[in-house]
C-alpha cells in the first residue's frame, strides 16, 4: 500500500489527501520547472538521457584500468547562515566542494554529482536558487549534475528549514592512482589558500560570533569589510580543475582537502607509516576571520587548528624537482598558494605524522 492509499479520512469526512498532509506535489513540479535550464548548464558529453529519469545516466568512456571513486557530504551548519539571511543560492556551491575535492586527492576527475534536498516545504523559488549553486559548483568543478531529489518533510522539518547532501562520482586510472604510498622523504608540501570557513566549525564559529558575541548577521564588520553574514556565506574554493591540471604536468604523490580536522589531522591521512609532515605557521597569515573568532572566543590555538582549515584549503604534496613548476602552475591559475613545508623521516621523538612549528605572523 502506498503512503497516499494509508492516509484516513479526517473525522470530518472529507478526505484525506497528500496536500492536506503538508505536501505539495505542484509546487514540487514548479521548482522541477524552475531549476531544470539550470540543472542542464553543469553537463557533459558523456551524459545520456535527460532530467526526469528515474536514473541518471553516464557513458564511462574509454579506459586502460578505471577505477572509481565516489564521495558523500553535506554543507553542515553553514546552513543555518544561509537560512537566517535567505540567501541560497550559494550553498550548493559548498555542497559540491565539499564532494569533488575528495575526490582529487587520489587524482580522480569528478565526472557528475547527485543532489538530495530534505526541505520543510517546497518553495519552488526556494529550491531554484538552492539548485543554481549546485549547478554553478558542477560548471567549476568540470562535474556534470546528473539528477537528484527533493523532499517535502512537513511535520519533521520547519516551513524555512532544509538540508542538503549529495554524492559525486570520479575515475582515475589505476596506474595514476594519487596516494599515501608515493609519499617520499624530502616531498615538498605547497599550501593552497581558502577563500574563507569553507563549510567546516561553523557550530564553533556561530556560538563565537552570534550567541556569544552577539553580533548581527547583517552588521557591518570592519576588519572585515564587509557584513559578518557575507563573510560566513562566503562559498568554499572548489580546487578540482586546478589540482587535476597541477597531476597532469607535475609529479604529485598526493593532495590533502583541509575539512573537519584540520590542517595537520587531513594531512597525517594521506601520510605513510614512516614519514611525517613538517609545516611552517610562519610561511602564511590566517584569513582576518580565523582571528576574530579566536580572540572574541578566546579560543585556544589548538582548537582553532583542529576545527578550521585556518586559510589552508587544499594541500599538493609534490617531489622536490618540481615544486617551483608546481607553483608557478598554481600561481598562473590565480591560486595564492605557498611552500608550506616539507616531507621528512620520522624519528622516536615524533608522536604525530603531521605537525606545526613557530607561530603565525600577526596571529
Amino acid at each position: 500500500m502506498s503512503e497516499n492509499e494509508n492516509l484516513s479520512a479526517d473525522p470530518a469526512g472529507e478526505g484525506a489527501s497528500y496536500a492536506a498532509a503538508g505536501v505539495d506535489i505542484e509546487a514540487g513540479d514548479r521548482a522541477v520547472e524552475l531549476f531544470a535550464p539550470l540543472a542542464k548548464k553543469a553537463t557533459r558529453p558523456e551524459v545520456r538521457g535527460g532530467l526526469g529519469g528515474f536514473a541518471g545516466l553516464f557513458a564511462l568512456g574509454k579506459y586502460e584500468e578505471p577505477l572509481l571513486a565516489a564521495g558523500s557530504d553535506g554543507v553542515g551548519t553553514k546552513l543555518a547562515v544561509a537560512q537566517a539571511m535567505d540567501k541560497h543560492d550559494t550553498i550548493g556551491i559548498d555542497l559540491v566542494a565539499m564532494c569533488v575535492d575528495d575526490l582529487v586527492v587520489c587524482g580522480a576527475e569528478p565526472l557528475f554529482l547527485q543532489d538530495y534536498i530534505a526541505i520543510g516545504k517546497v518553495v519552488p523559488e526556494k529550491v531554484a536558487e538552492i539548485v543554481s549553486g549546485i549547478s554553478e559548483g558542477c560548471v567549476q568543478a568540470g562535474a556534470a549534475l546528473l539528477g537528484g531529489e527533493t523532499a517535502e518533510h512537513p511535520g519533521v522539518m520547519g516551513e524555512n528549514e532544509y538540508d542538503v547532501s549529495a554524492t559525486a562520482v570520479g575515475v582515475v586510472e589505476a596506474a595514476d592512482l594519487l596516494g599515501p604510498d608515493r609519499v617520499r622523504s624530502g616531498d615538498v608540501l605547497i599550501g593552497m589558500a581558502s577563500s574563507g570557513l569553507h563549510s567546516n566549525g561553523y557550530s564553533l564559529a556561530r556560538h563565537v560570533l552570534l550567541e556569544k558575541a552577539g553580533l548581527p548577521l547583517d552588521g557591518y564588520v570592519e576588519e572585515l569589510g564587509r557584513t559578518l553574514g557575507e563573510e560566513l556565506l562566503e562559498p568554499t574554493r572548489i580546487y578540482a580543475k586546478d589540482c587535476l591540471a597541477l597531476a597532469a604536468e607535475c609529479e604529485v604523490r598526493t593532495f590533502c582537502h583541509v575539512t573537519g580536522g584540520g590542517l595537520a589531522g587531513n594531512l597525517a591521512r594521506v601520510l605513510p607509516e614512516g614519514l611525517v609532515a613538517e609545516m611552517h605557521r610562519n610561511t602564511w597569515t590566517p584569513a582576518q576571520i580565523f582571528r576574530t573568532i579566536s580572540a572574541l572566543g578566546r579560543v585556544s590555538r589548538e582548537e582553532m587548528e583542529k576545527t578550521f582549515n585556518m586559510g589552508v584549503g587544499m594541500v599538493a604534496v609534490v617531489s622536490l624537482q618540481d615544486r617551483d613548476r608546481a607553483l608557478a602552475m598554481l600561481t598562473a591559475r590565480h591560486i595564492d598558494c605557498w611552500e608550506l613545508g616539507t616531507v621528512r623521516q620520522a624519528t622516536d621523538a615524533d608522536d604525530e605524522r603531521a605537525v606545526l612549528l613557530g607561530d603565525h605572523p600577526g596571529f
